[in-house]
């Protein structure tokens, strides 16, 4: 297959690229780089089958020659991301979902929306099941992310009734794992560079929160069955093993043996208390569920990180010396 990757460049996107390629697809990732970085994918720079193309979906969709398949994952997906940029954040979701849905539609390829579980809002019903409509403030601050992807799941329904696209929602719950980006304010990779650091663990509220956190490799399994069914969806992709935002934080402590305190904060406007997804349908319909238990990919992930500081910290030196 030839497949299109829009947000390639991503965490969540150039594990997608690896996966596919692994398994022998052509890929073209398509990034406007304004959250991806290039070092995601530059160890596939070499790959005959790759291709990054620089470009925001939102405007257009510069892809010529055949497509077998797209996946839109082209959103600012961390709270400060979407909400540094909230006007770019409505327009990827809904321009750039269109953008893409028309493309597939002109190659007849199958389309897979990455839409989220911020659709559930801060959910009155728990767990999360995928007939729940959710309870979002659609004038809230982070409703230029929450609101983005309810409509793109909309317009990608709209496609699937009116013209037949071959379409699948996956409502993606928290992920983490390696290529996260240090600073974009996810609560695994926050907690992680605090503790290496040996600075104080921030939690917002009282910690008595809860999320639902998927090692990336099962989540990309996910979406790839997603890919290869014809399942239309919304369908939850995640891990149903619960975990209050205090006990993450004395988990990530633990294991890097850190002396970081833990400080409390106040509770962002509309922050969900509690996130849990159903996944009985996943389970059902595509024979999927996590396997990769919440200690094992921690330690991954913090792996990742002292990798990546001892990389930047060899770059320094390197450079000094060379002067």
């Amino acid at each position: 297959m030839r497949v299109i990757v829009a947000g390639g460049a991503g965490f969540l996107g150039s594990h997608l690229c690896d996966r596919l390629l692994d398994r022998g697809d052509d890929v073209v990732a398509v990034d406007d780089l304004s959250t991806g970085f290039v070092e995601n994918v530059s160890h596939q720079q070499a790959n005959k089958n790759f291709e990054l193309v620089i470009a925001d979906v939102s405007v257009g969709v510069p892809i010529e020659g055949e497509v077998n398949a797209v996946f839109n994952l082209a959103s600012p997906a961390s709270p400060p991301a979407y909400l540094a940029r909230p006007l770019q954040t409505l327009a990827v979701g809904s321009e750039g979902t269109r953008h893409l849905l028309e493309l597939a539609e002109h190659h007849n390829a199958r389309f897979i929306q990455a839409s989220t579980s911020e659709i559930y809002g801060d959910p009155l019903v728990h767990p999360q099941q995928e007939d729940y409509w959710g309870n979002v403030n659609p004038i809230g601050p982070r409703s230029v992310y929450d609101e983005s992807k309810r409509f793109s799941e909309a317009l990608v329904m709209a496609h699937y009734r009116e013209l037949g696209t071959s379409v699948g929602i996956a409502r993606i719950f928290n992920t983490y794992g390696p290529r996260l980006a240090p600073g974009d304010g996810r609560v695994v990779s926050n907690f992680i560079i605090q503790a290496l650091n040996k600075e104080p663990l921030t939690i917002y509220g009282d910690g008595s929160q809860t999320r639902s956190l998927c090692y990336v490799s099962d989540m990309i399994s996910g979406l790839v069955a997603l890919l290869n069914s014809d399942a239309i969806g919304p369908i939850n992709l995640g891990n149903p093993a619960e975990i209050t935002i205090l006990d993450l934080a004395r988990r990530v402590i633990d294991i890097t043996e850190s002396s970081s305190l833990i400080t409390f904060h106040d509770r962002p406007l509309d922050d969900p208390k509690r996130r849990k997804p159903d996944v009985d349908l996943v389970m059902s319909l595509l024979g999927w569920a996590p396997e990769i238990d919440l200690d094992a990919g921690l330690y991954s992930t913090i792996e990742y990180f002292v990798s990546r500081d001892k990389h930047d910290r060899d770059d320094v030196t390197s450079n000094l010396s060379e002067k």
